[in-house]
């Protein structure tokens, strides 16, 4: 039978232990590493604030795992700072603990234990974590029907959610997630990627560091790009995917010359091209509705009009020049 764990001497959840939804869970402010002559992370600035999920990208060696080091109390920095909760981490080192949970490698379990048994066990080197929050967990990870059995006999992807779950235990403001999908079957990819944002509206703040670009897509609010050390770009997700966006227009092919006539005339309009009814219009896809407007008054009726938006894969191969992420 499991024993039972100490009751929390810390805040309750919400209260204090993860701030006010103001102050950033983890702020970056010119954070530099310098291995002898290598730059590997060159004056960084970024922010997780509670409740939200930041996708963290770059290419291999852009300096990804470096800064999760840095943010873990493994690396020390050469400049800038690490802040977490609002303190800086220097000299409290015991903060990491207290308020960061990360997944950076396949955490270690024991093959002949329960997942309940095997989060009871890990608890037990946590001070404050009960045995209804091992079940609570449990069910956010969607182990609960499955907690008596083995570890030994669990998919990947429920092993791996029996990580995230372990990370979990004491609550903390900030969860670190490099790379959880990896190795992992479609379906394990899927239940991974249920879990993240639930994760944010459980009140955490998510840095999630992965090479599926379509699932950092689907699952942030925002999304932070570096190469080779340095921060490229950083915004939401919407605003990221409507740079190089584009609008389609179909019109009948009589109107075809007169439509793209009216279209180039438009403000902000970068580059407008016709092929057989299809004009083709490089410009903000939100501005659809103008579009339509112009033609309606010239006596034009589009058969269709199709904002376009970029992905987030493409948008990183070109600010990453291509590199292999």
């Amino acid at each position: 039978m499991s024993t039972a764990i100490a009751q929390p001497n810390h805040a309750p959840a919400g209260i204090g232990k993860r701030g006010d939804g103001t102050t950033p869970v983890l702020e970056l402010q010119g954070l530099t590493k310098k291995f002898g002559d290598f730059t590997a992370v060159n004056h960084l600035s970024l922010s997780v604030k509670q409740g939200e999920v930041v996708g963290f990208l770059g290419p291999n060696g852009a300096g990804k795992s470096t800064t999760v080091g840095m943010v873990l109390g493994l690396i020390r920095p050469t400049a800038g700072s690490v802040t977490i909760m609002g303190t800086p981490l220097v000299g409290n080192q015991p903060m990491v603990a207290e308020h960061i949970g990360a997944i950076i490698e396949n955490p270690a379990f024991y093959p002949y234990l329960s997942g309940r048994d095997n989060l009871i066990a890990h608890a037990k080197m946590v001070d404050g974590v009960t045995t209804q929050r091992v079940d609570d967990l449990l069910k956010l990870v969607n182990l609960h029907e499955r907690k008596q059995d083995k570890y030994k006999s669990y998919s990947l992807g429920m092993k791996q959610r029996l990580g995230i779950a372990s990370t979990l235990l004491t609550d903390p403001a900030l969860v670190i997630l490099d790379e959880p999908t990896n190795g992992l079957d479609p379906a394990g990819q899927r239940e991974i990627r249920e879990i993240i944002p639930q994760l944010a509206r459980e009140g955490h703040g998510v840095l999630l560091a992965s090479h599926m670009l379509h699932e950092v897509e689907q699952v942030s609010d925002r999304v932070a790009i570096v190469r080779r050390g340095e921060l490229v770009t950083e915004s939401s997700v919407d605003d990221l995917l409507m740079r190089g966006g584009y609008i389609e227009v179909r019109v009948e092919q009589a109107d075809e010359a007169k439509a793209l006539q009216l279209v180039r005339s438009l403000n902000d309009v970068e580059n407008v091209t016709a092929s057989q009814g299809l004009i083709t219009v490089v410009t903000s896809p939100d501005r659809g509705r103008e579009i339509n407007r112009t033609l309606v008054e010239a006596g034009i009726f589009a058969a269709e009009i199709a904002p376009k938006r970029n992905t987030l894969e493409s948008l990183f191969l070109e600010l990453t020049e291509g590199e292999t992420v």
